[in-house]
């Protein structure tokens, strides 16, 4: 097997000046990885011929590395190709591939494939995409637990599996795990001749096949597992989870929620359309539109009032309202990530929000004195306008109202993702463009309320 390393930057280039001749010679020692990175960074006209150059051997391997954007050239190779490929696949990667075609064709690709084969990838498709189902593998060691050692090592040395394994599940007769053996304690056992069932570990962690793959990710992050194995709802062991799968889970759900923090959706990585891609963003746009034509109406209530003060107050509204958005933002992004991560528990919600309110009043009662100054030196210095209260007195007027809208768009903020995640929806959704609007209108309300409080008790 030739030495592998990774690829020169110049490769790039020569790829995308089609000197295939210089091309050929160095993907035989390049990782798959690389090889398939080599193809995203490659032209979409050009990924096809590419491929045709990569040896057949490390094919499925370099197809295994690639992600969903990165395999449309795969669909116009012929379906004896495809499948092909997908057969020396592990079966879960066989069935991301397969899962990115048409129905009518991925059926096509799998009655090409051998019966054995095919019949795992098809279990695999029946389950959901983010379940644990649809992340698991079957390619799972079994032993029942009357095997001894001796038969367990015989059965290891003749398993034909696509991914290595650290460990060996029990089963009883009916399938069901019982257990797990570490296979180093399996080769160290002196006694070959014990039963399985006596040297198993039965302090095992399972996850069902519809469990979300996003609690799948939190148990291997929170007990280090290495492996998760995968049961049905009668206890049956159907397949397992790596670590490599779960690296991949976290990486699509923080990806899942940065877009969402943005107020789009992960499904642009793919290089959309142009309208479809602005059919993703334009919702949370015309929500934050609609709450602006809300702030321009309160601003327009405001401004039609006969105090001598008002515009010299609502020049410090964009201040306000920032402060307030950012406040609110850094509030519900710590939220988010807490309830992730599983550091956010029913007992200590109270506590949370609480310390979340202090930090605002705090950063508030900083950040109001700093604008009170500020305020008072920009009203003092301006020829144009003589106000009819102290500055002073304006400035406190400033400062307070700010205080008051970043202490409580820190309490939104994080209440927000909190509510949301007791309903069960993906509190990701309560930051970005949602949080921001809300706490603009809010913020916007505090500081004239505060204003004619202190100005004109009569009000608007």
């Amino acid at each position: 097997m030739p030495q592998r390393r990774q690829f020169n930057p110049q490769l790039i280039t020569q790829v995308r000046e089609e000197r295939w001749d210089q091309v050929q010679p160095q993907l035989p020692h390049l990782r798959p990885a690389d090889i398939a990175d080599l193809i995203k960074l490659t032209p979409d006209d050009l990924q096809k011929r590419l491929f045709s150059l990569v040896p057949h051997d490390i094919r499925p391997d370099v197809v295994a590395e690639l992600d969903m954007s990165g395999t449309e050239f795969l669909k116009s190779l012929s379906d004896i190709e495809i499948s092909d490929i997908v057969e020396d696949m592990a079966p879960d990667d066989a069935a991301d591939v397969l899962s990115d075609f048409p129905e009518d064709r991925s059926e096509q690709v799998l009655k090409l494939m051998e019966t054995d084969d095919s019949q795992e990838v098809r279990e695999l498709l029946k389950y959901e995409d983010d379940t644990a189902g649809g992340i698991m593998t079957t390619d799972v060691v079994a032993m029942h637990e009357d095997q001894s050692v001796e038969e367990a090592i015989r059965t290891i040395a003749y398993m034909d599996t696509h991914e290595p394994f650290l460990y060996a599940h029990t089963i009883d007769a009916q399938r069901h795990l019982t257990g797990y053996i570490d296979i180093w304690e399996l080769l160290r056992e002196k006694d070959k001749r014990r039963k399985l069932g006596e040297i198993a570990h039965k302090d095992f962690i399972s996850v069902t096949t519809d469990m979300d793959q996003e609690h799948v990710a939190e148990l291997v992050r929170k007990y280090d597992l290495t492996v998760l194995p995968v049961v049905d709802h009668h206890g049956v062991l159907v397949g397992r989870i790596t670590a490599d799968d779960v690296l991949d889970v976290i990486d699509e759900e923080a990806s899942e929620d940065i877009f969402r923090l943005a107020g789009s959706d992960d499904a642009e990585l793919e290089n959309l359309p142009l309208l479809k891609s602005c059919a993703l963003r334009l919702p949370w746009l015309m929500i934050t539109l609609s709450g602006g034509f809300v702030t321009s109406y309160i601003l327009k209530k405001f401004l039609h009032t006969e105090l001598r003060d008002v515009l010299l107050l609502a020049a410090f509204v964009p201040v306000v309202l920032a402060m307030g958005g950012n406040t609110g933002i850094q509030s519900s992004t710590l939220v988010v990530r807490s309830i992730a991560l599983g550091n956010l528990k029913s007992h200590n919600v109270f506590h949370f929000l609480l310390r979340e309110i202090e930090v605002g009043a705090a950063m508030g009662l900083l950040c109001g004195l700093v604008i009170g100054i500020g305020a008072s030196v920009i009203i003092a210095t301006n020829p144009n306008h003589i106000p009819s209260l102290p500055v002073f007195y304006l400035a406190m007027i400033i400062g307070l109202a700010l205080f008051i809208a970043m202490t409580f768009a820190a309490m939104f903020g994080a209440l927000v993702p909190i509510i949301l995640s007791k309903m069960r929806t993906d509190p990701a959704v309560a930051s970005g463009p949602f949080i921001t609007i809300a706490n603009d209108i809010l913020a916007l309300i505090i500081f004239f309320a505060v204003a004619l409080l202190f100005i004109s008790p009569s009000g608007i």
